[in-house]
């Protein structure tokens, strides 16, 4: 009860597709390797430029590899200086031509994998969870996520005993095949230990070529017509009394208008009337 599998796996030649597109019929484990190797040391050279996702292709002994950031200038660097040192380091680790190409993530708010890092990262700094995790979920919210759910789990904000805190708003339809969830997984290294931070962003449904979405019976059509303007009904006049002169009928009646004020008059002025004191005779005194 209660575990999870991988969105991401589960979803795998549905609607999504894999990180490492080739065939291999012989070396298989060699280049499963290679992969590995390779993202692990994207990963750790390129920290700060916010790496989401490493493709890995391998047509006829070359290696074309897709480099998903959100800081797309520091991987390329001055003039494209770093971005060439990069390649050829790679090519000796995989001893074969490599190609590089560099995708900017427009909204890293609303990319999982992103959105743990800055979590983990600010963790790290000693912000307090809370503010980390739901600062996130508002800014995903804004920018246009369906939901959002964040787990944290560890000896948060240093306590003795370890626990787990999470925080969700929108739908987050993990049982949902079709549903376009991105996961994403960080780990902030603090002075008093680990703690690991796992985000779940649903974007929507993704629908095959041609299908359009059900509506439940019931449900109000998606764009209603609009409905034409009609004049504001006037309010019945009362009927007459009978034997009533002309203009008096039998509706209350109307209060008559304040005559205007004149500029500069003086307000009324009111006068208070002080009691007199009664003295009794000194005969009535009580004894």
């Amino acid at each position: 009860m209660g575990q999870k599998v991988n969105p991401i796996g589960l979803r795998v030649g549905i609607n999504r597709t894999w990180d490492s597109r080739w065939f291999a019929d012989k070396g298989y484990a060699g280049m499963l390797h290679e992969d590995l190797r390779l993202r692990k040391y994207l990963q750790e050279r390129l920290v700060q430029a916010g790496v989401s996702r490493v493709v890995i292709e391998r047509p006829t002994k070359k290696a074309r590899i897709t480099i998903h950031t959100a800081r797309p200038g520091v991987v390329i660097g001055k003039k494209g200086a770093d971005i060439e040192k990069l390649r050829t380091d790679l090519q000796k680790m995989t001893g074969g031509e490599v190609h590089l190409n560099i995708l900017e993530i427009r909204k890293p708010e609303i990319d999982a994998k992103l959105v743990a890092e800055n979590i983990a990262q600010q963790l790290e700094r000693r912000v307090a969870f809370r503010r980390a995790m739901k600062r996130a979920v508002q800014s995903a919210m804004r920018l246009g996520a369906a939901g959002i759910r964040i787990n944290c789990g560890g000896r948060l904000g240093g306590a003795e005993i370890a626990r787990v805190e999470w925080y969700r708003e929108g739908r987050v339809p993990l049982h949902t095949l079709r549903a376009d969830i991105d996961y994403g997984l960080g780990e902030a290294k603090t002075s008093y230990g680990v703690i690991g931070i796992k985000v779940w962003v649903y974007k929507g449904e993704v629908l095959p070529k041609g299908e359009v979405p059900a509506v439940l019976p019931g449900a109000a059509p998606a764009t209603p017509q609009p409905e034409a303007p009609t004049e504001p009904k006037r309010a019945k006049k009362p009927a007459p009394r009978p034997g009533a002169k002309r203009g008096e009928s039998g509706g209350p009646a109307r209060p008559r208008a304040a005559a205007p004020k004149k500029e500069g008059a003086a307000a009324p002025k009111t006068t208070v009337k002080k009691a007199k004191k009664i003295e009794k005779p000194e005969g009535e005194k009580k004894e």
